[in-house]
């Protein structure tokens, strides 16, 4: 069997499984299985959660999650703000996700992306990656050497209901002057666009790396290995920092800018200026504090051995778990899960995410 067939047919498999099980998070034989809201097949996170859920499987977990193929991050934010899944699915989401969510949704500036606003307090279970997409850029043209060249270029963006890949980079692009007014963005899934630079038909694209707090280990993303291994002249095209503050103080979010060490990506020579936003699985407040706690006990169990297993697990540690965590934002479930641990104070030593006002 191909590996995309295989991966079809798990996805397809934990699809219907999930929809099987989107009750309240049910108890049966003292197990607790969680719909788990994700992202698109190939995004990253799909694939790691599925490989969380058969080590939950087979370790006899008190809990399962089990990995539901979405559109993307802004439709999870969207179908969360529904009190019908308040207490039966947790969801993959970001912290600037939820800043927008709840202060710009239903916005001219919005209106595209999030029709309506979600004005929900959603609680962090755990931190997962840090992840760049959609806050730097990717091309092969040599003349192309900075964002603002983009203006008039053909640029191939991830879906509208994908927050970094699709959201966050018209977000960035604005910025900079770059509208579909101006110039051919187009809207497509993250295998679409990225063959579509490799072709030539686009002249940029978005890609993806994800990193922890430390800045020791990457996530190269399937994507971007693709751009790599086309044997193009691949570039980056970063942002400045300048233009992370504005969109700071004009949305009020709290992308962070860092710099990537030259030689950290794949044809990477020189230092790459970048926006992160941090990732997280969330959960309404009602969403029942038990299983929160076996969820988070569970990943805590399990990860050291998923990060010595496979390459989406390499970035894991208890600082990323943590990082960005308070006593406003977590939920109780997963502080009492961190407390017993001992690493709750280990969420000082990060800023954290908060609510807008």
């Amino acid at each position: 069997m191909s590996k995309r067939l295989f991966n079809s047919v798990v996805m397809g498999g934990v699809l219907a499984l999930a929809v099987g099980m989107a009750a309240t998070p049910a108890v049966a034989q003292g197990k607790i299985s969680v719909p788990l809201l994700l992202c698109p097949a190939g995004c990253g996170p799909t694939e790691g959660d599925t490989i969380l859920m058969v080590q939950m499987i087979k370790e006899g977990s008190p809990v399962t999650l089990l990995p539901q193929e979405t559109p993307g991050y802004m439709y999870n934010i969207r179908e969360m703000g529904q009190e019908r899944n308040w207490k039966r699915f947790v969801f993959s989401t970001e912290d600037v996700l939820i800043q927008l969510a709840m202060k710009w949704g239903g916005t001219p500036e919005m209106k595209e992306f999030l029709p309506e606003a979600v004005p929900v307090r959603f609680k962090l279970l755990y931190g997962e990656t840090w992840w760049a997409q959609g806050k730097f850029f990717a091309t092969f043209d040599p003349n192309i050497r900075k964002i603002s060249d983009l203006k008039g270029k053909r640029i191939s963006l991830g879906l509208r209901s994908q927050s970094d890949w699709g959201v966050f980079s018209r977000i960035v692009l604005a910025e900079y002057g770059i509208t579909p007014q101006n110039s051919d963005i187009r809207h497509l899934t993250p295998a679409a666009l990225t063959q579509q630079l490799i072709d030539g038909s686009t002249d940029a694209a978005v890609s993806v790396f994800g990193m922890e707090p430390n800045m020791k280990e990457w996530l190269i993303g399937g994507p971007l290995r693709q751009l790599e291994a086309s044997g193009k002249p691949l570039r980056y095209l970063g942002v400045e920092k300048e233009m992370i503050d504005r969109i700071n103080k004009r949305y009020g979010t709290t992308f962070i800018h860092t710099v990537i060490p030259a030689g950290t990506l794949p044809k990477q020579p020189e230092p790459l200026p970048v926006g992160l936003v941090r990732g997280y699985k969330a959960a309404h407040p009602d969403f029942p504090a038990e299983a929160a706690y076996q969820i988070v006990m569970a990943v805590a169990k399990m990860a050291p051995k998923l990060r010595d297993l496979h390459i989406l697990w390499k970035i894991w540690s208890p600082e990323l778990m943590l990082a960005g965590l308070s006593d406003e934002n977590v939920h109780p479930g997963a502080k009492k899960a961190f407390v017993e641990l001992g690493w709750w104070d280990k969420a000082r030593n990060f800023p954290a995410m908060t609510y807008p006002k």
